[in-house]
């Protein structure tokens, strides 16, 4: 739901005090959205100070609402005295003054002019900021995009004399406007119907000035007789360019009397213009590849990358995390979603040549055998990774007293000393014991400060491999630094990601075990990636310990990464609003409850007439069942692993989990006790043990939830119809109706926190099984959600519209969580066809590979789609060329969600170099973005080019 509020607030003067009347305006927003309801009566409040989320009594006057046409207008007032200053901010409040909602971006600030005279009045009509009025001041585009305008003069506004104003029966107003896309010789200007505007002739309009953070603003001093004034605001270029926005004019009435001198304070939001758009490219750190790698993409390979995109015209590179992530010290690691620590980078993106100016000979030979050893199709995880380890040891040893005493490594320590200290001992400890398992460690399992400065102490015989973890995340600072600093030299956003979870066994949950559940493992329930749910393994977290904090973990986890990003993608953002949650013997998806949520109470239910909890919640097993899935081995299987009770079986108690029947197969299995292949076997007694209606609660036995699909088991079909619909219309209730307004306040509790911790601007991975409420929560925060073509919100589709996109959304036509384009058109020939006749418009039949045609036309949709970003991974792009499409597509894909064991190994067969050297693709690929009206950095000889033509045009 988009918000477009505007508040007008009014100031007169008694005596020594002047009164300050506040007017809103609400166009968008439903007014039964804003009327009494469950939670009181919403108001719009003036205010300095909100503690955990509740209204103090400070400066605070309610406003009320009333409906004038299709806008609800919000009014109230307040008395201040002269001279008064203040911040302030507006907030929707419940009867308690408890906030419900607030605006977004900066705090406003007042100062009423010097002059006022009693009896005077001073209006504020200021505009509702929404979450997507604040994107300009997020450092992707105030740092990188936008960053031109912010070496602008600052100029401040001339205000008219009081001798002046008393003289002539005009108003004075005030006219601001926030305007961040302003080009180098531009200038801001409002004109309109009145004289004093230009009458609409911007030469003789009035010219705003530049007062910094994108406001321009500019008095004017307007005959009584031009009221009604109509108005625009424009951008208007030395060479003569006009913009005007592109809405119908505003319009600013007057109702006072002559003996009133009223003051306008227009705060009038941002210009109406086109909405910025760009495009992007995606890729994997460790999926680059360039001349100077060690066998995997590196940090330092970044500035290559970052060429590349501002020569095709994108303004951002999007990364996969970069977080370490060594775990297990084998290729499992090589999932980057699953961390050992949030703070630390990983080792794997080293450039171990940088590490020192004066490198060894012997040194230098072994990088160059490695190197040669490493350039594979694909990432040979474990290899490079104790190759890149094994020097960079050999090169700490000689010059670690260099760099301990170095000013820049004081400086990196004294500000990353709170998690590297651990993340060090945790490291330690991890190759000591051989394991990461801390529940292992002995003493060290639980860990205290005390422990944590006794095993970093300078006197222990461990501290040089402690100091050699500091070494390591040292440089990997100062590479990924540089790499940043690059980007945004260039105009290139550079966009990291935000795991939803992290590794049981990581730095995190030994340091911070109260954050985390650790008798529980995150995951997804049955969506497009996978009908069977998946299970990442993750332990959720204790949201209600880290709120005693007000979540400080997070806020210095986005602090971390605001050290190198300027935007970043929240993985599965689902999981603020709620979490799927499993069991931690659990090894599939599919047997999890969403937390928080309401469950189904046993008073409930009994309501209903449902009685048999036992039949409903344990695993449905008859005979048929067995001999269905087993043939003739059912008494063998049976024999093993059930117990009959009368006409039914029930799992024996060493293998009524998950975790323990793999782990009884695999005894089975090597006592070659199994007529069958473990695996299936396996599916099969899993299949079985999920063969049930209803979840109960392990914490709370009188508390149910309804098992995913429960329709789709054999122990529903089997229940009499009283059951069948009683259970039915619940399921409904639960997945789709009475979480709602519990998922929106727990979002609105956490995600506001990780938007105010850094300056970056956020995107949310928003795929999957989409509660009703996300989408609105996000267009109030100003979060942007991700389309992808081929997975649709919209359920009557089965592909997306990229030209029906909203413009808060960024747009792609794959992502490493599916087959790339290529790979996605080979798949499957029936739906290949309904694409190539429904969606691009062909008769016949289609091509059976991928020919740069159709890619060319998928990438062309969406371009010119209406949403803010369209970032491609790199595979996809290539495709425009057939010379890139002779490695098989079904090597080119990132992840396969469906496999929790899936090696990420794909590196792009081509260097950086390469494709730098290849005009012909950066060509295609530039006139696409031309095409579509999206913006693009300027290359180097076009900035020397505009300035010499801003030059000639100014003599």
């Amino acid at each position: 739901m988009s918000h477009f509020v505007k508040k007008r607030r009014e100031e007169k003067r008694q005596v020594t005090w002047q009164k300050v009347r506040i007017e809103s305006y609400t166009r968008v927003l439903p007014t039964s959205n804003l009327s009494k309801g469950r939670d009181g009566v919403f108001g719009v409040f003036f205010i300095n100070k909100v503690c955990e989320n509740h209204v103090q009594n400070t400066v605070l006057h309610g406003m009320g609402p009333s409906p004038v046409g299709d806008e609800l207008i919000w009014t109230g007032t307040i008395a201040v005295p002269s001279h008064f200053n203040c911040d302030y901010r507006y907030y929707v409040v419940d009867d308690a003054r408890n906030v419900l909602r607030w605006e977004m971006g900066n705090k406003r600030s007042l100062s009423l002019p010097p002059f006022c005279q009693e009896g005077q009045i001073v209006e504020l009509h200021d505009f509702w900021q929404t979450g997507s009025d604040a994107l300009p001041f997020r450092s992707a585009f105030k740092d990188v995009i936008f960053g031109k305008t912010s070496t602008l003069n600052i100029d401040s506004p001339e205000v008219v004399l009081q001798d002046k104003l008393d003289q002539e029966d005009s108003i004075l107003v005030r006219f601001k406007i926030c305007c961040p896309n302003v080009e180098e010789g531009t200038s801001v200007y409002a004109i309109g119907s009145s004289m004093k505007l230009g009458q609409w002739k911007v030469q003789d309009g009035l010219k705003l000035h530049y007062t910094g953070e994108y406001i321009w603003e500019a008095y004017c001093l307007i005959p009584r007789v031009d009221f009604p004034i109509k108005y625009k605001y424009c951008k208007y270029g030395k060479n003569g360019n006009l913009s005007l926005e592109i809405s119908s004019p505003r319009e600013l009435c007057v109702g006072f009397t002559k003996s009133q001198r009223p003051y306008i304070l227009l705060s009038d939001g941002m210009l109406r213009e086109m909405p910025w758009r760009g495009a992007g490219v995606a890729m994997p750190m460790f999926s680059v590849r360039s001349e100077a790698d060690l066998g995997v993409g590196e940090f330092l390979d970044l500035k290559l990358l970052v060429d590349w995109a501002v020569e095709s015209g994108f303004h951002l590179v999007q990364l996969l995390p970069i977080n370490d992530t060594s775990v297990h010290g084998m290729w499992w690691d090589s999932y980057p979603y699953s961390s050992l620590s949030v703070f630390a980078l990983h080792p794997l993106y080293l450039r171990v040549q940088a590490l020192s100016k004066n490198m060894p000979e012997d040194i230098k030979n072994e990088i160059r055998n490695a190197k040669e050893r490493l350039d594979r199709k694909d990432v040979d995880y474990e290899a490079t990774l104790a190759t890149k380890l094994s020097i960079a040891k050999k090169v700490f040893i000689k010059e670690k007293d260099l760099i301990l005493n170095s000013s820049s490594f004081q400086n990196f320590f004294s500000e990353n000393e709170e998690w590297l200290k651990p993340y060090a001992a945790f490291c330690f400890l991890r190759d000591f014991f051989e394991t990461s398992d801390h529940s292992q460690w002995g003493r060290f399992s639980s860990y205290s400060k005390d422990k944590l400065e006794k095993l970093v102490s300078k006197d222990a015989l461990q501290y040089d491999t402690i100091f050699f973890h500091f070494y390591l995340q040292f440089h990997l600072h100062l590479q990924l630094s540089e790499a940043a600093e690059y980007a945004r030299s260039k105009g290139v956003v550079l966009k990291g990601d935000l795991p939803i979870g992290v590794d049981r066994n990581s730095v995190d949950t030994w340091v911070y075990p109260n954050l985390f559940r650790m008798n529980t493992s995150t995951g997804a329930p049955p969506d497009y990636f996978d009908k069977n749910g998946q299970n990442w393994g993750f332990p959720t977290y204790n949201w209600e310990e880290m709120s005693k904090d007000n979540y400080a973990w997070w806020r210095a986890r986005l602090t971390q990464m605001g050290k190198y990003f300027t935007a970043y993608r929240i993985d599965h953002i689902l999981g603020f609003f709620r979490i799927w949650e499993l069991p931690d013997h659990s090894m599939t998806g599919l047997i999890g409850k969403f937390r928080p949520s309401i469950p189904l109470s046993l008073e409930e239910l009994e309501r209903e007439g449902i009685w048999d909890f036992d039949r409903l919640t344990r695993p449905y097993v008859r005979k048929e069942f067995l001999e269905e899935k087993f043939g003739q081995s059912w008494t063998l299987i049976s024999a093993n692993f059930f117990n009959e009770y009368l006409d039914r079986y029930e799992f024996k108690e060493d293998c009524n989990t998950e975790k323990k029947i793999a782990a009884k197969l695999k005894s089975c299995a090597e006592r070659s006790l199994l007529p069958d292949s473990e695996d299936k076997i396996r599916r099969d007694l899993f299949d079985l043990l999920k063969n049930i209606v209803l979840i109960r609660d392990p914490e709370h036995a009188r508390s149910f939830y309804p098992r995913f699909n429960l329709e789709d088991t054999s122990s529903f079909r089997d229940l009499d119809d009283h059951s069948k619909n009683v259970l039915k219309r619940l399921y409904y209730d639960y997945y789709f109706q009475r979480q709602e307004k519990l998922w929106r306040q727990n979002a609105l509790k956490t995600l506001p926190v990780l938007l105010n911790s850094s300056n970056m601007l956020a995107c949310g991975e928003d795929l999957g099984l989409i509660p009703a409420c996300v989408h609105p929560v996000m267009q109030e925060l100003g979060l942007i959600g991700l389309r992808i073509q081929r997975m649709p919100s919209e359920p009557d589709l089965e592909f997306g519209l990229p030209s029906q996109y909203s413009y808060m959304t960024v747009c792609a036509p794959s992502c490493h969580d599916c087959s790339t384009l290529r790979a996605w058109w080979e798949e499957d020939e029936e739906r290949r066809r309904r694409f190539f006749n429904s969606v691009m418009g062909c008769d016949g039949l289609p091509p059976d590979q991928c020919v740069p045609d159709v890619t060319y036309f998928v990438l062309r949709q969406h371009v010119e789609a209406p949403s803010m970003w369209a970032i491609f991974p790199l595979q996809d792009l290539l495709a425009l060329k057939e010379k890139y499409t002779t490695r098989p597509a079904t090597e080119e894909t990132i992840n396969d969600p469906t496999n929790p064991k899936h090696y990420w190994r794909y590196r792009v067969h081509v260097t950086m170099e390469s494709l730098m050297e290849d005009k012909e693709l950066k060509a295609t690929i530039k006139d696409l973005i031309e095409g579509s009206g999206r913006s693009y950095p300027p290359l180097a000889e076009d900035v020397k080019q505009l300035s010499r033509e801003t030059a000639a045009v100014a003599l």
